[in-house]
């Protein structure tokens, strides 16, 4: 039965693809002598609408191909952005299953309401508001029992398209199949809510001395493989900035700070780290949620990550440039002078400016279409940390025009290069004839 359905699920995705990508070949032929920005816009706008359209699994490697801007244009990324992982919830019987399943049939002693109607809704879990016997609030989250199987279905349909597009010389840079294998680890890793609850744990560990940030406390004995119970978190989500209340200043320096910890201080980074998945409390916290992707630095490469930071941050092009160069994990482009030149122009246009006016976006999207140009790759880990300070800026700046992550930076950077291990070795040297 189950190559059966994997072999229907084949072919219906294949007719999805030939619906959507042979109206695409067509316009494309159409717009051969359009701007590059318009075809790039062209192609990003129907990779969005097939990826919607062969569902959950898809939609949420769309994501997170979206965080990859070494490797694809700013139009592309930008379709991919606006994928939404929304999906038709479960029904309550299910869920009711579940619950009997993992928490006995006797948690409805311990949970005395439970809301029918999810307050949302992805490809892995649901969740809905509860009420504990205390009158505690609380957020029930709650696996699909369907998401194990259709994600196995899924991987394996993807990993075959993946080395299949491998074989293209012009699309062989994407390195597809990786990113698939990355994909498919981080979204098995997600169906064992116990990994989130440690995650949950640990960030809380490492903020707990810290002010107004945090995550939602877990109700232990409610939690399992696959259900996790917390705490229900009343506030606006970061999707929706101009709606919160409050010192937006404090927010604003609190969140950047977080993230700037996460990275400098702790090394454990929250890897799903959208707007969506932060909410602003009326008490000024900043609370992550939906912890169940994480990144964890490796030891031997927070130096040099830290002093690609600091030679970008001081518009140092040179060293930059050596930086990404030899730490690539692959370099497709053999000439190291173009890139280097390439590097220190795009620096260029935040010389003069003090400090405080460089703005971390406008750095980092730049270094970025540069490492595509000429196919520099970097660590996947290293554009977790990129999205996180994007995300920060981005938050920061709505919520308060005035501020500055750079300067808050400072602090860490210093601290992160004195207690930093010395790093592993770079896998190439720049080439001695320059």
């Amino acid at each position: 039965m189950r190559w059966l359905s994997l072999i229907a699920r084949f072919f219906a995705i294949l007719v999805v693809g030939l619906t959507v990508l042979v109206p695409f070949a067509l316009r494309r032929i159409v717009k051969l002598r359009a701007p590059l920005a318009e075809r790039q816009e062209l192609f990003g706008a129907h990779l969005a609408r097939l990826l919607e359209r062969l569902g959950a699994t898809f939609i949420k490697f769309g994501q997170i191909l979206s965080t990859r801007p070494d490797l694809l244009s700013p139009p592309v990324l930008l379709a991919l952005a606006r994928l939404q992982d929304d999906v038709p919830p479960a029904s309550f019987a299910c869920v009711r299953r579940v619950l009997d399943e993992d928490l006995g049939e006797d948690w409805q002693a311990a949970i005395v309401e439970l809301d029918e109607r999810p307050v949302a809704a992805a490809s892995v879990a649901q969740v809905h508001r509860g009420v504990l016997a205390d009158g505690r609030e609380v957020a029930v989250k709650v696996q699909r029992p369907d998401a194990p199987a259709q994600i196995d279905r899924d991987l394996a349909i993807l990993t075959f398209w993946a080395r299949a597009v491998d074989l293209i010389p012009a699309v062989r840079m994407l390195s597809l199949p990786g990113a698939v294998e990355r994909f498919g680890e981080a979204l098995r890793g997600q169906l064992d809510f116990r990994q989130e609850a440690a995650n949950n744990r640990r960030f809380a560990k490492n903020f707990a001395e810290v002010e107004g940030v945090g995550v939602p406390p877990l109700v232990d004995e409610l939690c399992s493989a696959r259900v996790l119970v917390m705490d229900f978190i009343a506030g606006v989500k970061a999707t929706e900035p101009e709606r919160v209340g409050g010192d937006r200043k404090k927010l604003a320096r609190v969140g950047g700070e977080t993230v700037l910890r996460m990275i400098f201080q702790d090394g454990f980074v929250h890897a799903d780290l959208h707007p969506g998945n932060i909410i602003l409390t009326p008490d000024d916290r900043v609370v992550l949620i939906d912890l169940g992707m994480v990144s964890e630095i490796p030891q031997d490469l927070l130096r040099p990550w830290v002093e690609t930071f600091v030679a970008l941050a001081q518009q140092d092009g040179a060293t930059a440039a050596r930086l990404f160069y030899t730490y690539a994990p692959s370099v497709g482009s053999a000439d190291y002078a173009s890139f280097e030149r390439d590097v220190i122009e795009n620096l260029e246009g935040l010389y003069g400016k003090r400090l405080g006016e460089v703005e971390v976006s406008v750095a980092v999207t730049g270094m970025m279409n540069v490492l595509r140009r000429h196919r520099v790759q970097i660590d996947p880990t290293f554009t977790v940390v990129n999205i996180a300070l994007l995300v920060a800026e981005g938050l920061g700046k709505q919520l308060d025009p005035d501020i500055d992550l750079v300067p808050l930076a400072q602090p860490y950077l210093a601290r992160a290069m004195l207690q930093a291990p010395p790093g592993r070795p770079p896998w190439r040297e720049v080439p001695s004839a320059l």
